[in-house]
């Protein structure tokens, strides 16, 4: 392999800030589309609710699809010269950097329902081929503990900043521009696909991968052997198999339920605080998007956040987003019910306190996942950070487009008229109900869950200890109780079942 694969470089902060450039896509791109692209098909494009939604919904349940095999894919990427080359996780990045500029295709009128579902469909594709091997490079690029941490505090450092930029930016243009200009949106879209193709490719540049193990190597001299069509079913169903492995392991069940009921939860907020702003709280949708970027609090946040990470773990972290994002949407609502003279003193402060939490809501689990593959290893002596990075963005996607959906389906059952500047009572009321009922249901029962979470820093490291150990040829038969008992916790599994023999 050439020197761009290597487990001996340092992980500097430059390191991970230039590692963490990627999420201003990941971060900024779907900030800017569950925000206003739902806006912007009803408003400007003449969408109704549940055509704009269906476009969100069936890109993403067919990129889920994708985003699967790319997991795999990605992991046996070392067999093919372009592997070889540019690295199994780090080609993706390259490729994926020019197309990027796909994203202004979004935001673009005149258009019909079909021109708008390809091109999301597209980008959606893109950004997974894109995301998914980047997600594993902190697995791939170091082993310690805090320095992973270091990664992924960079990586949420700068996602924070794409949150901030898209929330802060359309909102600048829109109140420039006007109010009733989509022109407005264009040039938000092609600002922001520039942005993005150039932090895609500063993320290939300064990372690396793993030096490839001694049974990685012996395929890779076998390279890639064609296969017959029964073959190829099987390897299919093989593939099927690994992805249903993952829930195996209970703390990836756990990670998976709190990442996708916040994440989902945040989505809907998302989605629906424009029309709750404008239709509820009879503000502009300039002033909401004013309120979206008090997410700049979310730096210095994000940066707190990785040292409570390191000496709290992410249990208290979780309650503590969960708790203050809770209480914030049902002062929203408090705001829209009692309507208070000083309605837009308090919008800011609840909007402060909100993004506070969410901050803290996006940081956490992606901080969490670099550390599950190792669990995975002490039960399958198999290094899957692909895997485990697809079955995560295929739950993601997969939520999040009948979330999507459902909210664009119960707006419009509720009596929501597109390109109507007045709504009626019953399409308000609707949307009052799913701002508030919507976001924190599915918060609550993410942190149910986050309360029995026991995977941190302390676990982690007697886990990693056993692994060595045992790397080393060291006995199952001397295993400290302690150590047997987190390791049984964190995968779910009696110790006696753990480190199968190959």
């Amino acid at each position: 392999m050439n020197n761009a694969v290597s487990d001996k470089k340092k992980v500097t902060i430059p390191i991970a800030i230039g590692y963490g450039l990627t999420d201003i896509m990941g971060g900024g791109a779907f900030t800017i589309i569950g925000a206003w692209l739902l806006f912007f098909y009803t408003t400007f494009v003449g969408l109704t609710p549940i055509e704009a939604a269906s476009i969100v919904a069936i890109a993403r349940i067919v990129d889920a699809i994708v985003s699967l095999f790319m997991g795999s894919f990605t992991d046996n990427f070392y067999k093919y010269k372009l592997g070889q080359k540019f690295g199994r996780r780090r080609f993706f990045l390259l490729i994926g950097s020019p197309l990027m500029l796909i994203y202004v295709l979004l935001w673009i009128t005149g258009m019909n329902y079909w021109f708008y579902l390809t091109v999301y469909l597209v980008f959606e594709i893109v950004a997974a081929i894109v995301l998914i091997p980047w997600e594993t490079l902190p697995s791939e690029m170091t082993k310690d503990y805090n320095d992973r941490t270091k990664l992924s505090t960079g990586r949420m450092f700068l996602s924070a900043s794409g949150t901030f930029l898209a929330t802060l930016v359309p909102g600048i243009l829109i109140h420039n521009f006007g109010e009733n200009n989509a022109y407005a949106y264009f040039i938000n879209g092609l600002f922001f696909a520039i942005i993005f193709a150039v932090c895609v490719f500063i993320s290939y540049k300064v990372t690396w991968e793993r030096e490839l193990t001694p049974e990685m190597l012996k395929h890779q001299e076998k390279g890639v052997n064609k296969k017959s069509f029964s073959e190829k079913v099987s390897a299919v169903k093989q593939l099927v198999k690994d992805y249903v492995s993952t829930f195996h392991i209970k703390a990836f069940r756990r990670h998976l339920a709190i990442y996708l009921f916040s994440f989902t939860a945040k989505d809907i907020f998302n989605t629906v605080f424009v029309f709750f702003c404008v239709y509820c709280l009879c503000v502009s949708s300039s002033f909401a998007g004013g309120l979206l970027s008090l997410s700049i609090i979310g730096l210095p946040i994000t940066l707190l956040a990785g040292v409570a990470m390191v000496k709290y773990g992410p249990g208290k972290l979780y309650v503590f987003s969960y708790t203050t994002m809770i209480i914030c949407i049902l002062g929203f609502y408090a705001v829209y019910i009692v309507d208070p003279s000083s309605k837009i003193w308090w919008l800011y402060i609840i909007a402060i306190c909100y993004q506070a939490g969410r901050c803290i809501l996006e940081f956490t689990p992606w901080n969490v996942f670099p550390f599950i593959p190792d669990i995975d290893e002490m039960l399958t002596r198999q290094r899957r950070e692909g895997l485990f990075a697809a079955v995560m963005t295929f739950g993601r996607k997969t939520t999040v487009a009948i979330a999507t959906f459902i909210v664009g389906l119960i707006l419009q059952k509720g009596g929501f008229v597109q390109g109507s500047t007045q709504q009626s009572a019953e399409a308000i009321n609707t949307i009052s109900i799913l701002f508030v009922g919507g976001t924190v249901g599915l918060l609550l029962i993410a942190l149910i869950y986050a309360l029995t979470f026991k995977l941190n820093k302390q676990t982690h490291t007697i886990l990693v200890a056993e692994i060595e150990r045992l790397k080393n040829n060291g006995s199952k038969n001397d295993v400290s109780e302690q150590t047997r008992k987190v390791v049984e916790n964190l995968t779910g599994h009696k110790y006696e079942h753990l480190w199968r023999e190959k």
